[in-house]
């Protein structure tokens, strides 16, 4: 068996282009897991230039100059960060702290239904049982709350960095905008010479990406907003605040939507009971989930490569544990670029002929 692999390795790798192809991604793979916080508004000004690259190329077609378009680009991106800060992150800020505040007595509700489970359904549940479980379910919430407490904390001695950051991100950004032939062609020059396959990878995965972070800033703005109106339509206690989750829920596929199911049901619950109120949120939900599922993303990403459920699902698990939120949230391109990867490498037929010889 060894040798099977070590003959596919000799034959694959031989080739100076797949050698190169290789090295190159395993040096990426070491900045980002050694240096990735280090290099964090860079690569957050690389994502963002990659994304406001669509609006600075239609701004050129209609006869901007590229320092121009990109400076308005830039401006108007400002702007709409600005008057998200100021106009929607103060209210969401609140109506989490009042959903904090009520977190007490939503718990002691669910502790009495909860508890009163082994005197109407005896057949099913033992009071020890409920007991055990609610105790150790507290003791998780504490501990979580000490993390974050002292997460808190240490986030604080981030502050400076944090306004530096603001300050960098958005210098960087121009000049990635502005200069961007420039950039790539100076950076090729420090590739090797042989790159076709860098060049195939490369060009494979450049539109799958580009319509993958368009088409999901595009579903979190549409999601989040129309959840937040129906919401605040059928008079839904935090509407903003659950609209805001529902709209970043969508990073995560499949689980985010389950996730973020739990907090809307509880608030619902806590306000109406298990009423008809309570049961049309919760219909009015699966609705935008349903639209989101089957409308929305066909549309949004009908040039991403579709992957199964059980590689999206094992992409976000991996990736997000590597590299926490933009692992995340590049986990689908992530997966795409494994199987790009695998593609360039390798084919059943060469594995086939490994072992005929």
């Amino acid at each position: 068996m060894f040798e099977v692999f070590g003959r596919w390795y000799k034959r694959k790798f031989s080739d100076p282009d797949s050698a190169v192809l290789l090295m190159l991604l395993v040096v990426a793979t070491l900045i980002l897991t050694f240096w990735g916080d280090l290099l964090a508004p860079i690569l957050v000004a690389v994502v963002l230039a990659y994304l406001l690259d669509w609006p600075v190329n239609r701004l050129e077609k209609i006869g901007l100059t590229r320092t121009y378009a990109s400076l308005l680009v830039l401006v108007a991106f400002v702007g709409l960060s600005i008057f998200a800060a100021v106009a929607l992150v103060p209210v969401v800020w609140q109506q989490g702290l009042n959903f904090l505040n009520e977190i007490p007595q939503i718990w002691q509700q669910l502790q009495s239904v909860l508890l009163a489970l082994p005197n109407d359904y005896p057949q099913f549940f033992r009071s020890g049982q409920i007991a055990n479980l609610l105790q150790g379910f507290e003791q998780r919430v504490i501990d979580i709350g000490q993390q974050v407490l002292s997460a808190s904390f240490s986030s604080l001695f981030g502050a400076a960095a944090l306004l530096i950051y603001l300050i960098l991100v958005p210098i960087m950004l121009l000049f990635m905008l502005k200069d961007k032939n420039l950039l790539l062609s100076n950076f090729a020059k420090l590739l090797p010479k042989e790159r076709r396959l860098i060049k195939q990878v490369g060009q494979e995965m450049n539109i799958q990406i580009l319509n993958y972070i368009r088409g999901k800033v595009i579903e979190i703005i549409i999601v989040g907003t129309v959840s937040a109106i129906a919401f605040a339509l059928m008079d839904l206690r935090y509407a903003l605040l659950l609209g805001v989750l529902v709209g970043f829920s969508v990073l995560i596929p499949y689980i985010g939507a389950a996730v973020v199911t739990i907090p809307i049901a509880i608030v619902a619950l806590f306000q109406w009971g298990v009423t008809p109120d309570f049961w049309t949120v919760m219909i009015v939900y699966g609705v935008i989930q349903a639209l989101d599922g089957n409308a929305l993303v066909p549309i949004l990403f009908s040039e991403a490569v579709s992957l199964h459920p059980v590689y999206i699902i094992v992409a976000v698990l991996v990736f997000g544990g590597l590299w926490g939120f933009w692992g995340v949230f590049f986990a689908i391109p992530l997966a795409s670029l494994v199987r790009a990867l695998f593609n360039a490498w390798s084919s059943p037929e060469d594995f086939v002929h490994s072992i005929e010889n």
